[in-house]
């Protein structure tokens, strides 16, 4: 699919993310016409344009998605809208449910409302397992952006227009809301790692990994559906482990110093993640890297043939569950790391 990116104007919002950085990374890798990266982060733009300043085809702006003038200028000419920009933390969003609307939902519908105006080719927008079953504010905004997308779709005026499609994953390691960097830093210190508990499962992908698999999703959407990330699963209590015994001796600690304090979950928080619901299972199919959820009320508007070319399954036998998947081993966690440069990620 590299060569379907040739020539295109492509605009990614939250540039300054972990995810957003990476898919402005990626992105350069390709030849596309041109690269625009926005963000409501003045210093975070500043330095992302330092990296950039000798590639004249990429250029970011200051835009918060709250403006829906502002997000319609800055769509002008873009063929392809990479939507990454959110408030992704749980706490923050449960104490500030209307900025979490504003920007996830009000926000989400500005770049409908550009792509539409501006009749943009594509939109794929990145949502996150808490949309699933969501007992939180962050994660019910997360899946109203979900049915946003779909319905944005559903109410094409022809096939021709724009493509709307969203992608679905877990933890991404390393990023800013990983744990990762929380427990590397207590390490560091010599402190006593916190784990919530014992039996905490997540999915997790690498961050080159999540930001390919978006690209990959772009061109494989046909509007309206969700792509759901496979990914390995792993015990929150093994990747303490792992880090521990990688870093303590590097800060000048023994692996037994380092304690490790079980505070329980919070508020909000499940002990294990879902990135397929039972009533999903129903409508989804299973592709080599996705699965993938067609629209619920698909025969309600225009006709859709959802085929992606090999497919493994046309339908889905169970959910999709970090508690119902086989967690690497200490082990294979380990090898995961040091395969993908994990842990160098880790110390910078």
């Amino acid at each position: 699919m590299i060569s379907l990116w040739e020539g295109k104007n492509v605009l990614v919002t939250g540039a300054c993310g972990t995810i957003g950085a990476e898919l402005i990374f990626q992105l350069s890798q390709l030849d596309c016409q041109s690269i625009t990266g926005v963000d409501n982060s003045e210093t975070e733009l500043f330095f992302i344009g330092e990296k950039y300043k000798d590639n004249p085809n990429v250029e970011f702006y200051l835009c918060d998605l709250r403006d829906r003038e502002g997000v319609i200028n800055i769509s002008r000419d873009i063929d392809i809208i990479l939507h990454v920009a959110a408030l992704k933390h749980v706490i923050l969003c449960e104490k500030s449910p209307r900025d979490a609307v504003a920007t996830n939902i009000i926000g989400m519908m500005n770049v409908i409302d550009a792509a539409q105006f501006n009749n943009i080719e594509r939109v794929i927008f990145t949502s996150s397992d808490k949309a699933v079953n969501p007992t939180n504010v962050m994660g019910t905004t997360k899946l109203m952006g979900e049915r946003l997308i779909t319905a944005a779709n559903a109410h094409r005026r022809k096939v021709t227009d724009t493509i709307y499609a969203s992608t679905r994953f877990g933890n991404v390691l390393g990023s800013r809301g990983s744990v990762v960097p929380i427990f590397h830093n207590q390490i560091k210190e010599g402190q006593a790692i916190t784990i919530t508990d014992n039996e905490m499962t997540r999915f997790v992908m690498t961050l080159k990994e999540s930001a390919s698999l978006v690209l990959d999703s772009t061109f494989m959407a046909r509007g309206g559906e969700v792509f759901v990330t496979k990914m390995p699963v792993i015990r929150i209590v093994d990747l303490a482990n792992v880090l521990i015994d990688f870093f303590a001796p590097k800060y000048g600690f023994n692996a037994d110093d380092i304690d490790k304090i079980i505070i329980g979950a919070k508020p909000g928080e499940k002990l294990y993640e879902e990135l397929l619901s039972n009533e999903e299972v129903r409508r989804a199919i299973e592709l080599e890297n996705f699965f993938v959820i067609k629209p619920a009320f698909q025969s309600a508007y225009q006709s859709i043939t959802y085929e992606y070319g090999e497919c493994v399954k046309s339908k889905v036998g169970a959910q999709y569950s970090s508690n119902l998947q086989l967690p690497m081993t200490y082990n294979e966690l380990k090898e995961y790391f040091l395969e993908n440069s994990l842990f160098e990620e880790c110390a910078r």
